[in-house]
């Protein structure tokens, strides 16, 4: 789950991370009464994404009036980045946060090691907007420095981080305090990424984070209802909010062929197997081992409202479960949404002939497949609006 850098900025702040005054409006008006308050500011639109600022979504304002100008016409306007894909984000929110000079900027992250099961500081001293542009061309200005997850942030560990982000001496115990406050709300809140960038130096000499992202693991949401009220779920994919609401599997894609499997392993090699045959899978989506029929019924309605998707394939093996209730939930929602577009159906395992016998007694036009591989071609071929062949 992602949240706004406001909300992310709270966060750091009650873990004692030095953030930016600042408010979050709604209308052009509150702008003008924070500007106010403020001073010169800045103007940043709030949208699930970074690179606001190429896109137009940050601005400089030296007056109340001017703020209020800038949010009329920000408000509303979508903003398209290489992290929100061609659709873009309408910009609803803004915050309007001090205007602060700045001396230098780094770039520091706590997110997952799954090498080692525990933490990773990756930080930099070249932060900002270009950090993707030096990763790729710079690989040797990023540094990783791995921390316990049982243990928590040692003191020679920030030195460490420290020292190879050329951090001066006198800045080191802002650091320490930051990194701290960093690694505690990743462990506390179930974090997947806590992200400072960029993380500055003000000509103060104070440090201050001047811009920050925080993701959470989704599966352990249910320990931590006060993140889960911070969710936007305007800033969501509809089809994948709707099918956390069945803790469905889904993630939306480019494709045509919407694919419905039982196992992430599965879907990963249904989605493969599509490529192989020069199509392109609409979606990921897992029904998982012990899905009803409510809930297969519910993920078939989702590939259907995607209109892009111009064939369905359904590739199911049976262990846990059963070939029946997934054709029972095909069956029920094929017939409260009628089906547009053609569907084929692969099914092995527990209770197949039962399964297969409820699909062919439905009355609908599905084309069987003998497996994975003939489902898949034959989904390419119906989705191009070819044959089955």
């Amino acid at each position: 789950m992602k949240i706004h850098e406001y909300q992310a900025k709270e966060l750091l702040k009650e873990y004692g991370a030095p953030v930016p005054e600042g408010t979050v409006c709604l209308t052009p008006e509150e702008v003008f009464n924070a500007a106010k308050a403020l001073g010169p500011c800045v103007l940043k639109a709030q949208i699930h994404s970074g690179a606001r600022g190429k896109a137009g979504g940050v601005k400089f304002a030296s007056t109340a009036k001017e703020a209020e100008e800038l949010a009329g016409k920000m408000f509303g306007m979508t903003l398209v980045t290489n992290q929100t894909g061609p659709q873009g984000r309408t910009v609803r929110r803004i915050l309007v946060t001090d205007a602060v000079k700045v001396r230098k900027e780094y770039y520091l992250s706590v997110t997952g090691d799954m090498a080692r099961a525990g933490l990773l500081i990756i930080g930099s001293s070249e932060g900002g907007t270009e950090i993707e542009d030096t990763a790729k061309n710079h690989p040797e200005a990023i540094i990783q420095v791995p921390v316990s997850a049982v243990e928590g942030l040692k003191y020679y560990e920030m030195l460490e981080t420290a020292d190879r982000m050329n951090i001066p001496m006198e800045q080191r115990e802002q650091f320490y305090t930051l990194l701290k406050a960093m690694v505690r709300l990743y462990l506390e809140k179930d974090c997947s990424l806590v992200e400072i960038n960029p993380l500055v130096e003000t000509e103060e000499g104070n440090l201050l984070c001047l811009d920050a992202k925080v993701n959470f693991d989704d599966n352990a949401l249910f320990r931590h209802p006060e993140i889960t009220m911070l969710r936007d779920i305007a800033e969501e994919d509809e089809k994948e909010y709707r099918a956390s609401q069945y803790d469905l599997n889904y993630v939306s894609l480019t494709g045509n062929i919407g694919c419905l499997v039982n196992g992430a392993g599965l879907a990963m090699a249904t989605m493969d197997i599509i490529r192989k045959f020069g199509g392109y899978p609409a979606n990921f989506l897992d029904v998982g081992g012990s899905a009803t029929a409510e809930k297969v019924a519910a993920a078939f309605k989702i590939l259907l409202s995607d209109p892009n998707v111009k064939a369905i394939f359904i590739n199911i093996f049976g262990g846990i479960m059963k070939c029946d209730i997934i054709a029972e939930g095909v069956v029920a929602a094929a017939k409260e949404t009628g089906l547009a577009v053609p569907l084929v159906v692969r099914l092995e395992g527990t209770n197949v002939e039962k399964g297969r016998e409820i699909l062919s007694r439905s009355g609908m036009n599905i084309v069987s497949a003998k497996d994975m591989a003939d489902g898949a071609h034959k989904a390419v071929c119906l989705a191009n609006g070819g044959d089955r062949e």
